[in-house]
């Protein structure tokens, strides 16, 4: 119960003023004057002064409030190195058992984490603010801190918006060395056949020399170099693919190390292809040219070079090919100047004219082994002798003509096979329950086709067959009448889908590749996805940043995948790999966190927030948990050697309060009369 004296005048204090001063000045002239009561009178009007102001008691039942102590504890992945989770474990329980034996004082601990598939680095200060946001700033007695001082969001004016001290108490050691791998400024992109050169240092200070540094491209080791310490370096590494390529490097243990997390980084570069070009050479005119062209033209990403052989061989009247066209036909810079520059070479119902040398057929032969793209759709021409089935093309074709076509309706189906290859598994209509495909009208027979057959026609008869040679990919169409989807003959086929997976996959495309191995991280979850021809369950051996690791069943999905999934909270490179030597890399949040780029303890960040708010910072290694005490607010410092302080605030809820005159009205009444009847008495004696 607190009291304090309070006025409720019954006036207005203006009007009062004026009536006290005209009191005053009667009763001073009375007294001039001689008057023998003139100071009764002044007495009598001091006390209906005093009344009129109607003076008050006022009683308060006030309770008491707790301050708070807020204990901020830092369990980010830097703190999980060496000894640091012992000294803050340590540390936090002595806290908890000294703050417990102080009066009035309620204590907050609050345990800061690194989250999933974020890289924002250490954010205490946005924790302080979180668990403080319901507690008045008048009731906060500080701050402690339990961090190896490696934060990364402190705030500017924190001494003026918080009001209370921040006491740091540092894990770690004073003086430790780490060394590290730093990216530099790296492009975000490249472009698919060329090299991206991207920037780092080997970060370790105090030490000399050189180190060795290993790189691997997309988990498959590419280089292993010399760099200098404490130098800025480069690499350039190749662009093999669209997509995102992962270039990993390591740096070799140094002298001193308290972890080796932070000795490899990696830098994600999006490959991106510069525009294709297409090679397009028809030669029979048919109704399905036209599909060709139009496929080709609408994808932007394509610079297409078409040529039409349009002279049929039955117009044979001896006049030189360079005659018969408008523009001559540019077969050496073609076929020996500029031909490895094209991505893809088609051939569409392509007949021996005699254009071609035999020279250029070879050397189309030693494009596709040198790692080009070959695709040719054939008709009757291919059955006949003298194509270029009787050519040194041969060699790299996968399928021979014997001679004979089908030449009637039939409805295309996917082999077996074909549904787990990537070119033709999921095709729209090929699912059970889809809408039927359209009808073909001829099929070019061939001896048994090497390579992999994904569509048949009549009779399990080949359609559409892939083949590896060498560096190099072929297909082969055994029929010229697709053109019928694109008019949607009897409701049509995916046409256009086909051609465009049978193209990509021509120039190697990495989603189309039917031996492939994926790996995702998305809401903490890495899922993993390999692409085989071959059936059945299979499994992976998943390696997390931390090095260890651990074997993943992977459930085969009927359609060339097979799907597993895992937790994957620690950030980093994920990294998976198969019995067949494919890999897979996977980041989760970024591939070299802010959380390890520095694991040395440092007061350097921490000191001007302890200083601003006048805290104190000590080295647990050096001292342990300082004395804690209770501080008057502004008395003096809230910290010394030896010892941190809390501020006492005093804080209190009013629960009620209680108005007592001064004196009752009968009793200034009685006083007034008492007064004014005692001066006439005097005046009367007179």
């Amino acid at each position: 119960m607190t009291s304090s004296l309070t006025f409720a005048p019954l006036i207005p204090w203006p009007v009062l003023a004026g009536l006290v001063l005209l009191a005053l000045a009667v009763g001073g002239l009375g007294i001039a004057r001689g008057g023998r009561a003139g100071w009764l009178r002044l007495l009598v009007m001091g006390v209906i002064a005093v009344a009129l102001a109607n003076p008050r008691l006022i009683a308060e039942r006030q309770t008491p409030l707790p301050d708070i102590a807020l204990v901020v504890v830092d369990q980010t992945l830097s703190q999980a190195i060496g000894d640091r989770p012992a000294q803050t474990e340590a540390a936090l329980a002595e806290l908890r058992t000294r703050l417990g034996r102080l009066a009035n004082l309620e204590v907050r601990v609050e345990r800061v984490t690194s989250p999933p598939g974020q890289d924002e680095g250490t954010r205490l200060f946005a924790v302080v603010e979180r668990a403080l946001a319901d507690v008045p700033r008048r009731r906060l007695a500080g701050v402690v801190m339990i961090t190896d001082g490696r934060v990364h969001d402190v705030p500017a004016d924190l001494g003026r918006s918080l009001g209370a001290p921040v006491h740091v108490l540092l894990t770690g050691a004073p003086g430790e060395r780490d060394r590290r791998l730093v990216a530099g400024q790296n492009p975000g992109f490249g472009l698919v056949g060329r090299s991206a050169t991207f920037g780092f240092s080997v970060e370790d200070p105090g030490a000399t020399g050189e180190a060795m540094v290993a790189v691997r491209v997309d988990g498959q080791p590419y280089a292993v170099m010399s760099v200098p310490l404490n130098r800025p370096a480069t690499l350039e590494v190749p662009i093999r693919h669209a997509g995102q390529n992962v270039v990993e490097l390591e740096v070799e243990p140094g002298a001193s190390e308290l972890s080796l997390l932070n000795n490899r980084t990696a830098v994600a570069i999006s490959g991106v292809r510069d525009r294709l070009k297409v090679l397009l050479i028809s030669g029979e005119p048919h109704a399905g040219e036209r599909t060709w062209r139009n496929l080709l033209r609408a994808d932007p990403a394509v610079d297409l070079v078409h040529f039409t052989i349009l002279r049929p061989p039955e117009k044979d009247d001896r006049t030189p090919i360079r005659e018969l066209s408008l523009i001559s036909f540019p077969v050496r810079e073609l076929f020996e100047e500029k031909l490895a520059d094209f991505d893809l070479v088609i051939f569409d119902r392509y007949r021996r004219r005699g254009v071609l040398a035999a020279a250029y057929y070879r050397n189309l032969a030693e494009y596709v082994r040198h790692g080009g793209a070959l695709l040719v759709a054939v008709g009757p021409e291919f059955a006949e002798a003298g194509g270029i089935a009787d050519s040194a093309l041969a060699e790299v074709l996968p399928a021979k003509p014997t001679g004979g076509q089908v030449a009637a309706a039939f409805r295309p189906s996917v082999t077996e096979i074909g549904r787990r290859h990537p070119v033709t598994a999921g095709l729209p209509g090929s699912k059970p329950g889809d809408a039927p495909w359209g009808d073909w009208m001829r099929l070019i027979e061939v001896s048994p086709p090497r390579g992999t057959t994904v569509m048949a026609g009549p009779e399990a008869r080949p359609l559409v067959v892939l083949d590896r040679v060498g560096e190099g990919r072929v297909a082969m169409v055994l029929s010229d009448t697709i053109w019928l989807w694109a008019r949607g003959w009897e409701g049509g086929g995916p046409h256009g889908e086909l051609l465009r997976r049978l193209a990509h996959w021509l120039m190697k495309e990495p989603d189309l590749e039917e031996h492939a191995l994926k790996a995702e991280i998305a809401a903490g979850r890495l899922t993993v996805t390999r692409r085989s021809l071959e059936q059945g369950f299979a499994s992976v051996t998943v390696t997390a940043p931390d090095g260890t690791a651990r074997t993943l069943a992977l459930a085969d999905q009927g359609d060339g995948s097979a799907i597993g999934l895992l937790p994957a909270a620690e950030p980093g490179l994920w990294r998976v790999a198969d019995d067949s030597g494919l890999t897979a890399i996977a980041a989760a949040g970024s591939p070299a966190p802010l959380e390890l780029a520095e694991l040395t303890a440092s007061p350097d960040r921490l000191a001007p927030v302890a200083a601003a708010t006048h805290g104190g910072l000590s080295w647990l290694a050096k001292g342990g948990v300082p004395e804690l005490r209770r501080v008057g607010p502004g008395v003096g410092p809230d910290a010394g050697r030896g010892w941190i302080g809390l501020v006492e605030r005093g804080d209190h809820v009013v629960e009620g309060v209680r108005e007592i005159p001064l004196l009752p009205a009968l009793a200034f009444l009685l006083l007034g009369l008492g007064g004014l009847l005692a001066a006439w008495r005097i005046e009367g004696k007179r």
